[in-house]
């Protein structure tokens, strides 16, 4: 079975260098462009203090189950949440960015790392996913960015396709 603790720290940790590569190769024109235009408008740097918030959440809310807790609140507004957090690392520089996400991917993947098997199995209530498994909580943990730098990808590529005729 590849949904181990030793599986989902190596994934964790080899997607989170693949994510702080991926924002490092940016250039300066790339940073400002609007990814999402809905509600508060989010630029790509918006989507990497995204990464950041959104990192230390899920940490917390493992914790919070493994802890015998419920997860998030069956009333928790995630976009309201997210609009919040991101606007609380405006001032925050790229490269303060990436040391956190950096920071807070190693504790990501410690935790992980201390978990025993059944520990995945434990169920609680993701703010996206509904009630699921801390298993499937870190899978989208890293997945989740790979959403959101291939909608990057594609902004960016569809942005140079038609400045260039």
């Amino acid at each position: 079975m590849s949904d181990t603790p030793e599986h989902l720290v190596e994934r964790l940790l080899h997607e989170g260098q693949r994510t702080l590569e991926f924002f490092r190769l940016l250039n300066p024109e790339q940073w400002g462009k609007i990814i999402y235009a809905e509600g508060t408008a989010w630029e790509v740097g918006d989507l990497l203090a995204h990464f950041v918030s959104a990192e230390a959440g899920i940490t917390r809310l493992v914790e919070n189950i493994l802890a015998g807790g419920q997860g998030a609140p069956e009333d928790f507004d995630l976009n309201a949440y997210n609009e919040r957090k991101v606007a609380g690392l405006k001032q925050a520089t790229h490269q303060d960015l990436f040391l956190e996400f950096a920071k807070l991917r190693d504790k990501s993947a410690a935790l992980v790392r201390g978990l025993e098997q059944n520990d995945l199995e434990k169920v609680g209530r993701h703010p996206w996913l509904g009630m699921t498994t801390i298993g499937e909580m870190i899978k989208m943990m890293y997945r989740h960015n790979q959403i959101h730098q291939r909608d990057i990808r594609r902004a960016l590529e569809s942005g140079e396709r038609s400045e260039d005729g």
